[in-house]
């Protein structure tokens, strides 16, 4: 996954020099070093809050960002490892969803299911980190 607001991957691509210098400019660290070199996001150290300080470092404007355009079009979603779907009790997603999108369904029998509103959901990988089976992935 590219940093927020970056250029379609093969327009990225041309122009990402892998300076790192939006490595270097995000405050969560959660821009690495990806395939190839160039820049990719990393959820399992903290989230994206959206600050555009990777955009204003990148120099060849591979990362552009359009204040009507959302940062990207990714969501989270969560897997069949989540702990609820296997009778344990666990919010801890819904707990570090700073939109609320992820809401918990009660069921019969069982422990609440979690449940993504793509509409609120913004992609910042909030909920991936603190996942104690690493059950939630951004795509």
């Amino acid at each position: 996954m590219r940093p927020p607001w970056a250029l379609l991957e093969t327009d990225f691509i041309d122009r990402c020099t892998r300076c790192n210098e939006c490595l270097k400019a995000c405050p969560t660290n959660i821009l690495v070093v990806g395939d190839g070199g160039y820049p990719s996001v990393d959820f399992s150290v903290g989230e994206c809050t959206f600050c555009g300080d990777c955009v204003i470092a990148c120099q060849p404007k591979a990362l552009c960002r359009d204040p009507e355009q959302a940062a990207w079009a990714c969501k989270a979603s969560i897997g069949e490892d989540c702990l609820p779907r296997q009778g344990v009790e666990c919010r801890v997603c819904g707990d570090f969803c700073d939109t609320r999108a992820i809401r918990f369904a009660p069921r019969l029998g069982g422990s609440p299911l979690p449940e993504i509103d793509p509409e609120k959901c913004t992609g910042c990988g909030a909920c991936v980190a603190p996942c104690p089976v690493t059950a939630i992935t951004v795509r």
